[in-house]
């Protein structure tokens, strides 16, 4: 149970002040009947708000396919943000939404976003080993060698204390690559081939865990349940 005022404004309805006015305006029913009162706690599945019923009121969880050029920040002045794609009432949710690890601005592919901060922090937890598959293109011809130097556990990377986890390296061509981690480290994908002497000119991240892009185009996102990683 929640307050009415409550509930609206953590949905991004409105400002729990404002909600006074909705209530006023009569745009909320409780249980078929009018709201009266915002300090009324409710069960948001007996709530109607302009006839419908609360959007997503257990939380969110998206799959999205990221585009090149946005960043996974919520401060504008680092630039053009993944967030703008999403709908202004599901940014101005509380608990906020947010992604899932990041990507930087240069990489497109597969993120997660949510409301829920217990999955976000279980999901980028050293302990919670789920498999990321991204494809890199890189600007040399590559070296089988990468792939038992990738695999071994032992590549160091410059300002960490512990050596990577071992990763999967599939060559597809002369210099496209798919690496497959289960951690996320900083930049790691990059850092890892300019570590043996590559650098990255295109990453993009096709997979996490069984999740993939098939039939979303860059900028758009599928629903997923929230109990879509339970055990």
């Amino acid at each position: 149970m929640r307050r009415l005022d409550q509930l609206l404004a953590n949905l991004g309805y409105c400002s729990r002040r404002d909600a006074r006015h909705w209530v006023s305006d009569g745009r909320i029913t409780v249980n078929g009947a009018p709201a009266k009162n915002t300090s009324t706690k409710v069960n948001p599945s007996t709530v109607l708000i302009d006839g419908e019923p609360p959007d997503h009121p257990d939380g969110l969880l998206l799959l999205l396919h990221k585009p090149l050029g946005l960043v996974c920040s919520h401060e504008a002045r680092d630039g053009p943000l993944i967030y703008e794609l999403l709908p202004d009432r599901w940014r101005a949710r509380n608990p906020v939404v947010t992604t899932v690890g990041r990507l930087d601005k240069e990489t497109s592919g597969l993120i997660l976003l949510t409301d829920q901060s217990q999955l976000v922090h279980r999901l980028t937890s050293p302990k919670h080993k789920v498999d990321k598959v991204y494809r890199a293109t890189v600007d040399r011809d590559l070296d089988p060698g990468l792939i038992e130097r990738f695999a071994a556990g032992t590549l160091q990377l410059e300002g960490e204390k512990a050596p990577c986890a071992p990763a999967g390296l599939v060559i597809r061509d002369a210099r496209t690559a798919e690496i497959t981690l289960v951690e996320g480290k900083y930049h790691q994908v990059r850092r890892m081939f300019a570590a043996e002497g590559w650098h990255v000119e295109t990453l993009h991240r096709e997979r996490f865990g069984d999740l993939t892009l098939a039939g979303i185009d860059p900028g758009t996102w599928r629903e997923l349940p929230l109990d879509q990683f339970d055990p």
